[in-house]
């Protein structure tokens, strides 16, 4: 793997494209604007970077991270990510969003609707329940006792040890919660959103989700 795309430009991608660059990937950012206005982003994360639509992001990466409003998620292109894996970063804020009765009433998540819209695609959650400054900041070696870890899940095993990978390589651990169903219980106003945590912590917060 050696292009990471990203459709959404927003501070979750940009901090994601800040330490995919850092650890030597080539990222193609996008965003709802056109590529047009992410000159100066292009321009700070330097010569690996460089911009493009979301169809451009999907095609050229190896993996995808869809870091775009929920609301807007529909909008992600389906055929270029036929067979890849996707990060979906994506929370469900409804002041933001407009309600959303089947997320409300427990029947489905963000990410299981990411999934059916993108059905060939293998679907991963994570960095959805860390704050973007501490993508960058937070970040420590292996074996650090004050690292933090961040939760994933998914239904693909080979595609959640991918992403184990580079969360790993970005100086985090990693607990897996599950299926991509279980991705519900590190969703907004769970314990293990936002959880400052180790992977002993995390688990907690997550079981408590």
């Amino acid at each position: 793997m050696t292009t990471i795309g990203l459709i959404g430009s927003g501070h979750i991608g940009k901090a994601i494209a800040q330490q995919a660059v850092a650890h030597g990937y080539d990222v193609v950012l996008s965003n709802s604007r056109g590529p047009e206005t992410l000159g100066d982003v292009v321009a700070s994360l330097g010569e690996r970077a460089r911009a493009g639509t979301a169809e451009d992001a999907a095609a050229a990466g190896d993996l995808v991270v869809v870091t775009v409003p929920f609301k807007n998620y529909t909008q992600v292109p389906v055929e270029p990510l036929a067979g890849k894996v996707v990060i979906d970063t994506n929370n469900y804020y409804f002041e933001r969003d407009g309600r959303w009765p089947d997320i409300d009433e427990g029947r489905t998540s963000p990410s299981e609707l990411l999934a059916e819209h993108l059905p060939t695609s293998k679907v991963v959650k994570a960095f959805n329940a860390i704050q973007a400054l501490h993508i960058v900041d937070a970040a420590l070696p292996a074996g650090d006792p004050a690292r933090r870890a961040l939760a994933i899940a998914g239904d693909d095993a080979d595609a959640k040890k991918v992403v184990s990978d580079l969360i790993d390589q970005f100086g985090f651990d990693v607990v897996d919660a599950g299926p991509l169903v279980e991705g519900r219980r590190f969703d907004r106003d769970k314990p293990a959103y936002g959880a400052e945590v180790g992977a002993d912590g995390m688990r907690e917060a997550i079981a408590a989700g």
